[in-house]
């Protein structure tokens, strides 16, 4: 399986001979470099324009956008609905576990909040989990950390925030990985890993954004 990031939430998902996943496109508004991507499906997590523009997608693609199971090629999604129930400021939020046979991932999309131990339990078995970890109205970068050990996945990549260009202030990545104890970054232009070869134990990785 190959995990490439694109910036923000915006990841490609793919694996030889199957379908390929995008993940919450952006909008050029939010000023990152504009997405040119080509995908089978899009998953949505909440309608903001960080998240949302499936125009960026330059092809016919099948576009999810809220809770439910769903199978396309032999993959399958299940979108969870995710926003905190206490909170009076919350937002509709998706989370999407991808499952392709025996490896899945899981995209917390915007989380706000640490879920109940029973709705993580939903989720079952993760390889890979994307976490938004840089605060403003996604994780902070504790709250993160709290959640990759409910989750327990084999790879953890954080997502949504502090880079160059972006127009709304979030926090930088650091701030995570100390929250996480990770002393020594592992960065990557993409993730490949295979199902022989998941780590026993949660490695962090810190992906390079592709323009």
């Amino acid at each position: 399986m190959d995990i490439t990031w694109f910036g923000h939430s915006c990841f490609r998902i793919s694996e030889r001979g199957r379908i390929t996943v995008v993940t919450d496109p952006f909008a050029d508004t939010i000023g990152l470099p504009p997405l040119k991507l080509k995908a089978d499906v899009v998953t949505v997590s909440h309608d903001e324009s960080g998240h949302n523009y499936i125009e960026a997608v330059k092809n016919e693609a099948y576009i999810i956008r809220g809770a439910g199971e769903y199978e396309v090629g032999n993959v399958f999604i299940t979108g969870v609905a995710m926003h905190d129930p206490e909170s009076a400021t919350t937002r509709p939020n998706v989370a999407y576990h991808i499952v392709y046979d025996n490896l899945s991932v899981l995209h917390l999309g915007d989380l706000e909040h640490v879920p109940q131990q029973s709705l993580i339990e939903r989720m079952g078995e993760v390889s890979v989990l994307l976490v938004p970890v840089g605060g403003g109205r996604g994780l902070s970068a504790a709250q993160a950390a709290e959640v990759v050990g409910l989750i327990e996945p084999r790879f953890i990549v954080p997502m949504h925030y502090e880079l160059p260009g972006l127009r709304f202030p979030l926090e930088p990545v650091e701030k995570f990985l100390k929250a996480m104890g990770v002393s020594k970054v592992q960065e990557a232009d993409t993730l490949k890993f295979s199902a022989s070869d998941l780590p026993e134990q949660p490695q962090v990785v810190v992906l390079n954004p592709q323009v």
